[in-house]
């Protein structure tokens, strides 16, 4: 995300305390549902999913754009996030979903509030609970330090991520209304980096110099969640 090329101007002379590192236990096999499956987190979720033993219906408005080719564990349907009635069939039956749908470049939008209301609308009709999705640390200040909270972020909300950030934070609201199990990931600046496998979290605030995060990371921690409880209805901040 494009605030997060200021991050590297923030310096702090205390050391921050560090949340625990990621969890790499792997939830049990699943029948998961991905919305935005064709973007760059997405893709990496598709194929992380699909690797790891689960039983995945990709959404996808292009089937072209799909990495990974459908497939024993991969079933492929062709449908718009925003129509409720599309995405019906691939909801029923899931025992998760999992949302990387986000706006692209900076202007005006509301794909992040309209996608989150249309998945909502459809897991309540078919008695799916279970909701992971992708925000942003943008949101909030909650575990940052003073300047980070009082200058650079308030900075980028009222420029670069003015819509972004009013977007993402809609969807949130959407999300916290509904009676779904849901966590919501609230990831730094993302990367194209390898997966690590070790990566810091935080329940409900923003990790200390948490600046960037792989995708590869970022989904191998949704994976894990999926049948931890402790997660369910709480913001997970993660960042490497």
């Amino acid at each position: 995300m494009p605030y997060d090329m200021i991050l590297i101007l923030y310096e702090t002379r205390n050391k921050p305390r560090l949340s625990s590192k990621g969890d790499r236990r792997k939830a049990n096999a699943m029948k998961i549902t991905i919305f935005g499956a064709t973007g760059a987190t997405g893709t990496c979720l598709v194929e992380q999913a699909v690797a790891t033993g689960h039983q995945v219906t990709a959404v996808v408005r292009d089937p072209a754009r799909l990495a990974t080719p459908a497939g024993q564990r991969l079933r492929i349907l062709t449908a718009d996030v925003m129509d409720p009635a599309a995405i019906s069939p691939a909801v029923a039956g899931a025992d998760a979903v999992l949302s990387a749908v986000g706006p692209r470049g900076s202007g005006p939008t509301t794909v992040s509030q309209d996608s989150a209301r249309s998945i909502i609308e459809v897991m309540q009709e078919s008695g799916v609970r279970r909701l992971i999705t992708v925000s942003g640390s943008v949101v909030t200040d909650v575990g940052e330090g003073p300047l980070m909270s009082y200058l650079l972020k308030p900075m980028v909300r009222r420029t670069l991520l003015r819509h972004v950030c009013a977007d993402m934070r809609r969807a949130e609201e959407e999300i916290g209304a509904s009676n779904l199990d849901w966590t919501i990931m609230r990831p730094p600046r993302l990367t194209g980096k390898a997966a690590t496998g070790t990566y810091r979290t935080a329940i409900d605030r923003n990790l200390p110099r948490g600046y960037t995060i792989s995708r590869a990371d970022l989904v191998t921690c949704m994976l894990s969640l999926l049948d931890d409880e402790a997660s369910v209805h709480r913001h997970i901040a993660i960042a490497n």
